[in-house]
C-alpha cells in the first residue's frame, strides 16, 4: 500500500560524532554530507589548508562559479551562461526563479532551494559587479539572407507579426538595460536555443504579460537557429555595462519587469520565516486573534508551506507533487477559496482531516499527508492552524488529480491498508518525564512527523515502529534518513542540549551542518520555532535509547583506515589534492564555521553512503537563518569528476585520517548519485 510519505521529504538529522563534545572553533559551514554532518577534525590531523582561507562572497559562491566559471562557459559542453556583469535585478529574478520553480533546471533548483531573498540579492550584486573578459565570438557562417533577416529582427523587429526589436528592450547595443534586462552578447547558440525553446514550450515563464514566450511562440524554427547563431558571432563593444533606460523611451509592459521583476512573489505570514521584520508582523497579526498567531506558528512547525507552496511559489495554494513509490500525489489548496480550498470547510472538517486522514466528503486521504503522525495532535492545537489557514487571502487554484499506478489509485486498496495498518490515536504524555520531554515527544511524533522519513517501514509501506527512529532509506526520493539511535548515524545522545538546538534553529552548529532534505526542515520548519521547542525537542532527541544501527551502518567498522599508505587510493588522494583540499584542508580538518571537517566525519563513513554521493556530486548550500544568513557553497563535482573519479576521490575520504568505511565503485556511485533535483 502506498507509503505513509513525507509531507515534506524529511532527511535526517546532521550531526558529528557520537562521543566528541564540540570544540569553541569547530567548523559549521558547507556540509559534507545530507542529513549527516562533519565531525571536529581529529587531533592527529593538524595540518592546515593548502592555501590561506579568506571568508569573501567568492569564497562562499564557489558552488556557483564552478559551473559559470569567470568567463561563463567553464564546463566540457559550454552551456552554462555567462553572469557576470548581468544586471543584478535580472539575476536576482532569475535566481528566485529557479527557487520557487518558474525556471526549471533541477541542478539550480536544489543549490537556491534554501536560500533567502536577502542572500539572493547579495548574490546577484556579486555577480553584477564582476567585469571579465568575455569569450571570443563563436564563428557562424550565415548566407546573406540570413544575416540580413537576423539583422531585421534584432534591430527592427516584424511589426505584422507583433514582435518587437530585440533592441527594443536589450539595449541597442545588446548589452541589456538596467535595472532587469539581460545583455544578449557572450552567449553560446547552445544555451540561446535553449532558452528560446524553453521560453516556447513553458518551461520558462515570467508574470503576465509574458513578452518573452509570446516573441518565442511566434518565431518560426529557423528564425530562432538564425537569431541565436548572429548573436553568438557579435563582437562585443568597449563598452559592456547594460544601458540606463532614458526617460524618452517609451515604457516597457513586459510581465517580467513589471511584476516579477519589481514586486515580490506571495509570501508567507512571518511566523513561517526568518526574517527580520518576524517580530513586528507577528505584533501586528493579533490584530486578526491570537490563535491566528499560535496557527501560523503550528504550521512552520509542521512545515505546511513545504508541499502546499503552489508551482508558482504562492504559499499554501497547493500543487506540489510528492514523489512516492506508488507514484505523485499533490498536496492540495489550503487558503479559503470557496470552490478550490478551505472556504466552505468547518474546524470540524479539518479535525477529521488531521486526527482521522479523511475529507470533508468522507474519501480516505492518502498517507502521502502524514495523518498517521498528524493524529497525535491535540484539538486546540489542530483548531489554531485552521484559524490560520483562514485567515490567508484566497487563492483560486483548482486541485490537481494525483498520478498513482493501479491499484494504488483505487479507493478500497486505500481503506484496506488503513484498516490493517492505521487507528486514530492521541497523544498520551509520560507521566514519569519531566513536561520538557513530553513536549518535545509531542512535536516530534506530531507536528515535526520525524517518524515519516527514520521510522522503518513494512513491505506495504506503513511505520513498523512509530515510536522507533531506526533509519530509512527513502524511496524515490532515495536519500537516507539515519538512525536517530545509533551513535555512528544521527544519534545525539552525547551532545549537549545546546548544539542541538543550534542546529536544528541555524542548520550549522560547532562541527556540524545539514544538507539535503535535512537542510529544507530546517530552512521551512525548525529555524521558526521558539527557543522552548527547540530545547523540548532537543532534550527528546537526547533521550533516545543509543543502540547501534542495525547491520553496523555507520559503526565506521568497515575497510581499513588507511588509505594514505594504499596504493588503490593513490587516484583518490590526486583528486582530493585537486579539487578538495582547498576547502577542507590536506589533512581533511576542514576550516572553522565554513568547511567542515572530514576527519573523524560520520557523514563521510555512513553506510549506506548515498547522501555523500550525492552532496557531493550535486553540491548545495547550508539553509540561510538568522544564525547562518551567508552560508558557503559545495560546488557540484558532477560536471568535472565521471563516476570513476567520484568512486576515487570518495573511497579515498572515506578511508583516509583515520576513516575507516567500505569503498566505493563507480557503479556505487552511478546507483546513489541520482539527479540534482532529488
Amino acid at each position: 500500500m502506498l507509503r505513509s510519505w513525507p509531507w515534506l521529504a524529511l532527511a535526517a538529522l546532521a550531526v558529528g560524532p557520537a562521543a566528541a563534545q564540540p570544540r569553541p572553533d569547530a567548523g559549521a559551514g558547507a556540509p559534507a554530507g545530507a542529513a549527516a554532518a562533519a565531525a571536529p577534525a581529529s587531533p592527529a590531523s593538524p595540518a592546515s589548508p593548502s592555501s590561506p582561507f579568506e571568508d569573501t562572497l567568492a569564497q562562499r559562491l564557489r558552488a556557483c562559479s564552478a559551473c559559470h566559471g569567470a568567463q561563463g562557459r567553464a564546463t566540457r559542453d559550454g552551456y552554462f551562461p555567462r553572469i557576470a556583469g548581468k544586471p543584478a535585478g535580472y539575476l536576482f529574478n532569475q535566481l528566485r526563479s529557479f527557487r520557487d520553480g518558474r525556471r526549471h533546471y533541477p541542478a539550480m533548483a536544489g543549490l537556491l532551494a534554501q536560500m533567502s531573498d536577502a542572500y539572493l540579492h547579495e548574490i546577484a550584486g556579486y555577480f553584477a559587479a564582476l567585469q571579465l573578459p568575455y569569450p571570443p565570438p563563436q564563428a557562424a557562417a550565415l548566407p546573406e539572407a540570413a544575416l540580413a533577416q537576423a539583422r531585421v529582427l534584432v534591430f527592427e523587429g516584424d511589426p505584422a507579426r507583433e514582435l518587437p526589436a530585440c533592441a527594443q528592450c536589450h539595449g541597442r547595443t545588446l548589452t541589456g538595460t538596467a535595472p532587469a534586462i539581460p545583455g544578449l552578447l557572450g552567449l553560446s547558440r547552445d544555451y540561446l536555443n535553449a532558452q528560446f525553446g524553453a521560453w516556447r514550450d513553458g518551461l520558462r515563464h515570467a508574470a503576465a504579460p509574458d513578452c518573452m514566450a509570446r516573441i518565442a511562440g511566434r518565431l518560426r524554427p529557423e528564425e530562432i537557429g538564425v537569431l541565436s547563431r548572429w548573436l553568438a558571432a557579435q563582437p562585443l563593444p568597449a563598452n559592456t555595462t547594460p544601458q540606463p533606460r532614458l526617460p524618452a523611451d517609451p515604457p516597457m509592459r513586459c510581465g517580467s519587469l513589471a511584476g516579477e521583476d519589481t514586486a515580490a512573489p506571495a509570501r508567507a505570514p512571518a511566523a513561517l520565516r526568518g526574517d527580520a521584520g518576524d517580530a513586528r508582523e507577528a505584533r501586528d497579526a493579533r490584530n486578526v486573534g491570537d490563535e491566528v498567531v499560535r496557527g501560523a506558528y503550528l504550521a512552520a512547525a509542521g512545515n505546511c508551506a513545504g508541499c502546499h507552496a503552489a508551482p508558482d511559489g504562492t504559499p499554501f495554494a497547493g500543487g506540489r507533487g510528492v514523489v512516492t513509490p506508488f507514484g505523485t500525489v499533490y498536496a492540495p489548496n489550503l487558503t479559503p477559496d470557496d470552490e478550490t480550498g478551505l472556504g466552505r470547510w468547518r474546524s470540524d472538517d479539518f479535525w477529521r482531516a488531521m486526527h482521522e486522514g479523511r475529507s470533508q466528503d468522507g474519501r480516505a486521504l492518502y498517507p502521502a499527508f502524514p495523518y498517521p503522525q498528524y493524529t497525535h495532535i491535540d484539538r486546540k492545537d489542530a483548531d489554531a492552524i485552521f484559524a490560520f489557514l483562514r485567515s490567508l487571502a484566497p487563492v483560486r487554484r483548482a486541485n490537481r488529480p494525483h498520478a498513482l499506478r493501479f491499484p494504488f489509485d483505487r479507493p478500497l486498496v486505500l481503506e484496506a491498508w488503513r484498516w490493517l495498518f492505521f487507528r486514530p490515536a492521541a497523544f498520551v504524555p509520560e507521566p514519569t518525564r519531566s513536561a520538557e520531554w513530553n513536549r518535545g515527544a509531542y512535536l516530534v511524533s506530531g507536528l515535526g512527523h520525524c517518524a515519516s522519513c527514520h521510522a522503518r517501514r513494512n513491505v506495504f509501506g506503513a511505520t513498523k515502529d512509530p515510536g522507533r527512529f531506526d533509519g530509512e532509506t527513502m524511496p524515490a526520493l532515495g536519500w537516507y534518513a539515519p538512525s536517530l539511535h545509533a551513535p555512528g548515524q544521527a544519534g545525539v545522545q552525547h551532545w549537549p542540549v545546546e548544539r542541538i538546538v543550534a542546529l536544528l534553529r541555524d542548520g550549522v552548529a560547532p562541527g556540524a551542518g545539514v544538507a539535503g532534505p535535512m537542510a529544507e526542515v530546517v530552512y521551512s520548519g525548525t529555524q521558526h520555532l521558539s527557543e522552548a521547542d527547540l530545547r523540548a525537542v532537543a532534550t527528546y532527541l537526547k533521550a533516545l535509547p543509543a543502540e547501534p544501527a542495525a547491520g553496523g551502518q555507520g559503526e565506521r567498522g568497515r575497510g581499513d583506515g588507511a588509505a594514505g599508505a594504499d596504493r588503490r587510493f593513490e587516484a583518490g588522494a590526486r583528486l582530493y589534492r585537486s579539487h578538495c583540499a582547498d576547502c577542507h584542508g590536506r589533512g581533511g580538518e576542514g576550516v572553522p564555521r565554513a568547511y567542515p571537517p572530514l576527519a573523524g566525519n560520520r557523514a563521510v563513513t555512513l553506510d549506506p553512503p548515498v547522501n555523500l554521493v550525492r552532496v557531493v556530486a550535486h553540491g548545495g548550500f547550508a539553509p540561510t537563518t538568522a544564525g547562518n544568513p551567508r552560508p558557503f557553497g559545495m560546488p557540484p563535482f558532477t560536471q568535472a569528476l565521471d563516476d570513476a573519479q567520484l568512486a576515487a576521490v570518495l573511497s579515498y575520504v572515506r578511508n583516509a585520517w583515520g576513516n575507516r568505511a567500505a569503498p566505493l565503485s563507480s557503479a556505487d556511485v552511478g546507483r546513489y548519485r541520482g539527479s540534482a533535483g532529488q
